[in-house]
């Protein structure tokens, strides 16, 4: 009988050590498939990194970085960023309206932080082979609740 009880408990921890393998090894599995769902999820969540209010001004100022306003022409001679473009009027020749020089910081931007529409010139610029494209997600309505200074369109 203890011959037989000590078959039985052989049994029932190789049993167990097996479906804790199958355990771990699922796990893994899991794990490694769930990373790459977050990292690819986070690839797509912000296709442009961000930039702040602050960085712009200064920016801006410096004349170091070609300014897109993505907000349509109406609104763009109404207020706009300055020194910033009027994306929907150069958009047809945009290469001819950006620097020969690639690394050239670019930023584009649009009504708010909800608003998608910068992705029409950030991706344009992308496209042209631009290094350095950031969004700024405060868009216009952010610069102008920050107190900053607008320009408005020559007319």
């Amino acid at each position: 009988m203890r011959y037989l009880d000590d078959q039985i408990k052989r049994f029932c921890v190789e049993a167990v050590n097996r479906l804790n393998n199958r355990r771990s090894v699922l796990m893994k599995k899991f794990l490694a498939l769930l990373a790459t769902v977050l990292i690819s999820a986070s690839a797509f969540a912000g296709e442009f990194p961000d930039i702040s209010i602050a960085e712009v001004k200064t920016l801006a100022e410096s004349k170091k970085a070609v300014i897109i306003d993505v907000n349509g022409t109406a609104s763009y001679a109404k207020a706009h960023l300055p020194g910033a473009l009027d994306f929907d009027s150069i958009e047809a020749n945009l290469a001819k309206s950006l620097p020969a020089d690639k690394n050239t910081q670019i930023i584009a931007y649009c009504g708010g932080p909800r608003c998608n529409a910068y992705k029409a010139a950030a991706s344009a610029a992308e496209k042209l082979g631009y290094k350095n494209v950031k969004h700024m997600s405060a868009g216009i309505s952010g610069w102008v609740s920050a107190g900053m200074k607008t320009e408005k369109a020559a007319k």
